[in-house]
């Protein structure tokens, strides 16, 4: 018998000081069996970082070809695609064709590095796609927050991310490998 999604509440709030967005979210996040604490937290990372009204978490990872986090319009057309980890750079290639922003979030330590060297050469001739990395200290460090439920502040200014949830806090400096 195939085991369930285990499903997450988040509340969170967040202060975007470079975007000058200001707003709480209720998350539910399903968390597929193969989904480590640090992936998903990974995803709240994610979603801080575009938080937006529309932004919503893809349907997982047992689904190909559907992004981790999207964000559509009125209309239902995609307006943004957010991958996390390591994508394969074909299917990041695929993304920048449908979505007219498309960002990836990796994560990994030095497994980033070697994924990086890889896809470099394809994927800065992307010019829809933005690369960031999320050291392995930081992503390991918002794994340990995980539980069930989650009340987590997320304050986002030049690059630096503080996410703390009342009893600790993590300082997170994203690495950026390419920019739109």
């Amino acid at each position: 018998m195939a085991q369930k999604a285990t499903i997450f509440k988040v509340e969170l709030s967040v202060a975007d000081m470079d975007r000058h967005y200001y707003a709480d979210h209720a998350l539910t996040i399903a968390r597929h069996p193969s989904e480590t604490d640090e992936r998903m937290m990974v995803r709240v990372l994610a979603f801080a970082l575009n938080a937006h009204a529309n932004l919503a978490f893809g349907r997982g990872l047992s689904t190909e070809d559907e992004p981790d986090l999207c964000q559509r319009d009125l209309t239902g057309a995609l307006e943004k695609w957010i991958d996390v980890g390591l994508p394969d750079e074909a299917d990041v290639r695929k993304a920048c064709g449908r979505a007219p922003e498309v960002d990836v979030v990796a994560y990994g330590g030095r497994a980033v590095d070697l994924w990086w060297d890889g896809v470099r050469d394809k994927l800065l001739r992307q010019p829809r796609l933005a690369v960031i990395e999320v050291p392995q200290e930081a992503s390991r460090a918002l794994g340990r927050l995980a539980g069930r439920t989650m009340r987590l502040q997320a304050t986002v200014q030049e690059g630096h991310v503080y996410v703390v949830d009342g009893a600790e806090s993590v300082a997170i400096d994203l690495v950026t490998l390419k920019s739109r």
